[in-house]
């Protein structure tokens, strides 16, 4: 007999408004199949004996390296035209953490906070410093032409248009939204990894970050989050993701978390680690506390989003406040779950 947990590993796409009316079957396919196969990765890991932190880095790194997601090779533009991304890692069993933002060079950023973690005096390197360290430990640094896409930059275009930050993924379908035939189109001759298809969740009202929580079968939890911003936001901006507490959080003696929405409104709550405070402080269950931060905290301040939650016995909590969010689970032995909307 055996009292190992039950090894589970949880990812997010981000949150925001349904828009089912413009998709096509094949479009959210297209959602299900990248989170389904991200999901089988981070399994794996768990089920070969992998730590949650080896698990949460590869299901983010995948994550990262899929255009239909605001990270890494999907992430959105700056209101200079540039990419600056932000990422973070945190060991439950240690209470370790590393996070680096505003990095314009880095392929993976979640692989240079895992570096940071492991190898860093400190906990956060922001900009050239953090991309020096990367290098320094082996991560892959790129162009910085890498991380364009002809969809994004159509997103950005129509953000300048507006006048205005979209949050993150924003502006991707607004010309078809609003009717524009004037608008630019995504060329055809672009590879089909870099074009996106309608989104399930409204391009104009979507919070883009990326992240995974996860259980490993030796009782350990652990977190990643990883975004590229907002589109259109001003070069230097910091939303919650690489910041420890506000948009990912881990310690085993209550859960791992990571989380998605207006990044300003986490940071604000603290909210991250304020599901960890209310399991530690409060005495609730995880489910209580998660739906405690998304649905009755955030709200306050006009906090939208959500985050995925998990303890160091296997329960699972993904809340979210707005009308969708790309999210999935998968437990060894299990096939993997994912869903969109509600």
């Amino acid at each position: 007999m055996t009292n190992s947990p039950q090894a589970v590993i949880a990812i997010h796409g981000g949150a925001g408004t349904i828009t089912r009316a413009s998709l096509t079957a094949d479009a959210e396919a297209r959602y299900h199949a990248a989170l389904r196969d991200v999901l089988a990765a981070g399994q794996r890991v768990l089920a070969d004996g992998g730590s949650a932190l080896d698990a949460v880095t590869e299901a983010v790194r995948l994550l990262e390296d899929c255009p239909l997601f605001n990270a890494g090779r999907g992430a959105v533009y700056t209101a200079a035209g540039t990419h600056e991304l932000d990422a973070s890692v945190m060991d439950g069993r240690t209470l370790a953490a590393g996070a680096v933002c505003c990095v314009k060079r880095v392929r993976n950023p979640v692989l240079a906070a895992r570096a940071v973690l492991e190898h860093g005096e400190h906990v956060l390197f922001a900009a050239e410093g953090a991309e020096a360290f990367a290098a320094a430990h082996g991560v892959a640094l790129v162009d910085p032409a890498y991380f364009d896409t002809d969809a994004r930059h159509e997103q950005w275009q129509l953000a300048r248009d507006e006048q205005r930050a979209l949050l993150d993924h924003d502006g991707a379908s607004l010309a078809a939204q609003r009717g524009d035939a004037s608008a630019p189109a995504t060329p055809a001759t672009e590879p089909a990894a870099t074009r996106l298809p309608h989104e399930p969740i409204d391009p104009n009202r979507k919070f883009g970050t990326v992240g995974a929580v996860a259980l490993d079968l030796h009782g350990h939890v652990a977190a990643a989050t990883s975004t590229g911003g907002i589109t259109n936001k001003r070069p230097g901006r910091v939303g919650d993701s690489p910041l420890i507490g506000a948009g990912c959080y881990a310690d085993d003696a209550t859960c791992a978390v990571s989380a998605t929405g207006s990044g300003e409104m986490f940071i604000r709550m603290v909210a991250a680690y304020d599901v960890a405070a209310q399991i530690a402080w409060r005495g609730v269950s995880l489910e209580a506390a998660a739906h405690d931060v998304v649905m009755n905290r955030l709200p306050r301040i006009d906090g939208r989003g959500g985050l995925i939650a998990v303890d160091a016995r296997g329960n699972v909590a993904l809340p979210f406040n707005t009308e969708g969010m790309y999210r999935g689970i998968a437990r060894i032995g299990e096939a993997p779950v994912t869903s969109i909307y509600r």
